[in-house]
């Protein structure tokens, strides 16, 4: 082979090689979470089609729906997996028949990546109180079932928590967990399996339930310079402040090698304070530029992060801007901001 030839065989390879590096990395650093809890959603398959048509390669589900799982099979779109709270009290000491009805049964057809075991749990909340000792057990037991079939490396056991169980997030290196029986077990797990904490971050209601002391611009990822300083790092966002503080937390709790994953992030576009379409779709914009970016405590480093919702959910309750965190009308499945783009 001439030596013009061996270069621009050594070319291609590289160029190639390069080309799927940069495929790999800018993949689906935005997924979107598939909320179910209204009347007039549209069809799990045409979900699933919608999320392909917008270039959504990431999506989040609260529990093992069927139809979801099986419509997902070889779409290409990688999924957080989630196991209810209900649930949790069966899945103590066994989990082998739910990971064989709800992982293997689609994997990897459906490309389950997390496994969400419990959602929002906090002890000092009266509605998730009792589950608190059975998050840490029902995770043990389904990376018990992943190991007998191999499925450990690629199909990550986590829980999805929030800030609400932090203390001392101002400024954010001051955080810590508020309930450290509780946490540092969890991220000790966590560590030791090489997995990722799950955490919903909304500077929405980091801001409403604090307007005194939070402007709306710093919310909005649109403040003019640094908001908090804390040492030798600059907050422009409350955004990157509030995954910053549960760094702070994770680290102290024996999680330094322990990455953030959020895995919901929103804003309203009605129902409540500041909950418009104008405020979501800066939001929106600007979170899904930032991201990239990483925060002050990682630069460079790019978040994984998942906005809440998909659609609005016309029977969720709670507060009426829960209704409103929908990115897409489900009626019409019309997109509600412009310029809003999920190819980060």
């Amino acid at each position: 082979m001439s030596s013009v030839s061996s270069l621009l065989c050594f070319l291609i390879v590289f160029f190639a090689a390069v080309s799927g590096v940069l495929c790999q990395s800018n993949q689906g650093g935005i997924g979107v979470c598939n909320g179910r809890v209204g009347g007039n959603l549209p069809s799990e398959k045409d979900v699933v089609e919608f999320y392909k048509t917008n270039g959504i390669n990431r999506m989040r589900i609260y529990d093992p729906n069927q139809a979801t799982l099986s419509a997902l099979q070889n779409s290409g779109i990688e999924l957080m997996l989630g196991v209810p709270n209900v649930d949790l009290q069966s899945l103590q000491a066994e989990a082998t028949s739910w990971v064989n009805a709800n992982v293997r049964a689609h994997f990897p057809a459906t490309k389950i990546r997390y496994i969400a075991v419990g959602n929002e749990v906090d002890p000092e909340n009266p509605e998730t109180q009792r589950y608190v000792p059975l998050v840490l057990p029902a995770m043990q037991s389904i990376y018990r079932a992943l190991t007998l079939f191999n499925l450990q490396d690629q199909i990550k056991v986590s829980t999805a928590t929030f800030s609400a169980v932090l203390t001392d997030t101002y400024p954010p290196s001051k955080a810590t967990f508020k309930n450290k029986s509780f946490m540092e077990p969890i991220v000790k797990f966590l560590a030791q399996t090489r997995s990722p904490l799950l955490a919903n971050i909304y500077p929405y209601f980091g801001y409403i339930g604090d307007t005194a002391n939070i402007q709306l611009p710093y919310a909005l990822f649109t403040a003019a310079g640094v908001v908090v300083q804390d040492g030798g790092y600059g907050y422009r966002n409350l955004f990157d402040a509030m995954v910053d503080a549960m760094y702070s937390a994770t680290e102290k709790a024996g999680g330094g090698n322990v990455e953030i994953v959020v895995s919901e992030t929103g804003w309203p576009s009605d129902g409540g304070v500041a909950a418009t379409v104008e405020n979501a779709g800066v939001y929106y914009r600007n979170l899904i530029g930032h991201v990239n970016k990483g925060t002050p405590k990682r630069p460079g480093k790019a978040i994984e992060t998942y906005l809440f919702a998909m659609f609005d959910e016309n029977q969720k309750p709670g507060a009426k801007s829960e209704q409103h965190f929908g990115l897409f009308y489900p009626d019409n499945m019309q997109l509600k901001y412009q310029a809003l783009s999920f190819n980060n």
